[in-house]
């Protein structure tokens, strides 16, 4: 365990009214329904949306370094933690089936620059799982 795995989760977490919870000013965050040095792109649902779901979830869970807090039909909580020092970030992913699309949300819970590690993160999920 690291020294930085200690932090607190946050407790506003979660979708209200299909929206994520907003980045912070800090640059330590990324979100597919944020604007600006925050956007990243979403991810397609390309299939089924339940078959997309549950092999995003099925995928991610058995991940190294991330655990599954919580799951439902449309909204899913990671915990991930980095191997060296054990920063833990919030990685949250929410499915609009309607529009076709996986918003995802990536956050440090731990200090102001993250060094482009939620961008990376969201990106080797792209890469590797969709």
């Amino acid at each position: 365990m690291g020294i930085f795995a200690v932090t607190k989760r946050p407790d506003n977490l979660g979708v209200t009214s299909g929206k994520l919870t907003p980045c912070s000013s800090a640059s330590n965050c990324v979100s597919s329904q944020a604007t600006g040095k925050h956007y990243i792109e979403p991810f397609p649902v390309g299939i089924e949306p339940v078959v997309y779901w549950e092999n995003l979830r099925n995928g991610l869970a058995a991940t190294t370094g991330m655990k599954l807090l919580e799951a439902t039909d449309t909204y899913m909580h990671f915990e991930c933690t980095t191997p060296l020092l054990g920063f833990v970030d919030d990685l949250e992913l929410y499915l609009d089936a309607e529009i076709g699309v996986c918003h995802v949300r990536s956050a440090s819970r731990f200090g102001y620059f993250d060094f482009g590690k939620n961008r990376q993160r969201v990106e080797s999920i792209r890469k590797k799982w969709l």
